[in-house]
């Protein structure tokens, strides 16, 4: 374990034994401070003025939702659109090495900043809001298409499932997690949290989204879908764990499941852009 890791391994478990103690003296604390730590973004942010190059020259819009806002960014092409959704703490510019690929196809192509990420409002992440936020870009953008990656692909397949009547008629799933539980049990575990705390953020899910934590799985939403959907994952995945990519694909059943090797959780390789290329238009050049 090198320095850096060691201590972030001593401050989370610190961390994680503070919250501990609160949940025993004060557990509407607790609760709250551990839910702030697990859906606050620390980095992701963006700001106009230094804004990565493959980002500044867009055609940009804000679209308002509620007391939120998120942005958008447009690099312009022919008919067919297509909607990038990032992950957690990361923002548009990841899609720095996977536009050249689709750019080829000669797509329009529009990728959106997640809820408290690049230079969307807002301090907390969640995925309900996220897939509010595609929803009203999906609306005005009218995509045929989808590409989501880490937890942007898991707010793709639950928007799916809220509203699967829109224009995306084919969604590409890139390393993405499937169910909420095993979020939660690895931040349980990462922390060192005990089993009062699981019960307090079950509470909370229930409480604040009206949704049991074993209910949100993209295993169970996929079922519903009847889009072609491309699943890729990666074994050496050590962010989001193989097995979540496996069971997104299980159950949706006009669906591919790719498996690589050695890509890590980023999932950017010519191989693999070449293989959803393919997905995407094949039959129609």
């Amino acid at each position: 374990m090198g320095i850096k890791k060691g201590i972030r391994f001593i401050t989370l478990k610190s961390v994680g034994s503070y919250i501990n103690f609160l949940s025993y003296v004060r557990p509407q604390k607790a609760m709250e401070l551990s839910y702030a730590l697990f859906s606050q973004p620390r980095i992701g942010r963006l700001k106009k003025e230094t804004l990565p190059k493959v980002l500044r020259n867009t055609e940009t819009e804000i679209f308002h939702h509620n007391e939120h806002h998120f942005q958008t960014y447009i690099w312009k092409g022919n008919e067919t659109k297509i909607l990038l959704v990032h992950g957690w703490e990361s923002n548009a510019s990841r899609w720095k090495k996977t536009l050249p690929h689709l750019q080829k196809s000669g797509s329009t192509i529009i990728a959106i900043d997640a809820p408290a990420h690049g230079q969307s409002s807002g301090k907390e992440f969640n995925v309900p809001l996220y897939a509010e936020f595609i929803n009203k870009a999906v609306e005005k953008y009218q995509p045929e298409i989808i590409i989501g990656h880490s937890i942007g692909g898991a707010a793709c397949v639950y928007h799916q499932y809220l509203f699967p009547n829109t224009s995306i008629n084919k969604m590409v799933i890139l390393g993405a997690p499937s169910d909420l539980k095993t979020l939660i049990n690895n931040y349980i575990s990462m922390l060192s949290l005990n089993s009062k705390m699981l019960s307090l953020l079950e509470n909370k899910f229930i409480n604040r989204f009206n949704f049991k934590l074993e209910d949100f799985s993209g295993q169970k939403f996929a079922s519903q879908f009847t889009i072609p959907g491309f699943i890729a994952h990666d074994t050496s995945d050590k962010i989001v764990a193989f097995e979540e990519g496996k069971k997104i694909a299980s159950n949706w059943k006009n669906s591919q499941f790719i498996e690589t090797k050695g890509l890590s959780h980023g999932m950017h390789d010519d191989e693999l852009y070449d293989k959803v290329i393919e997905f995407l238009f094949e039959g129609t050049k």
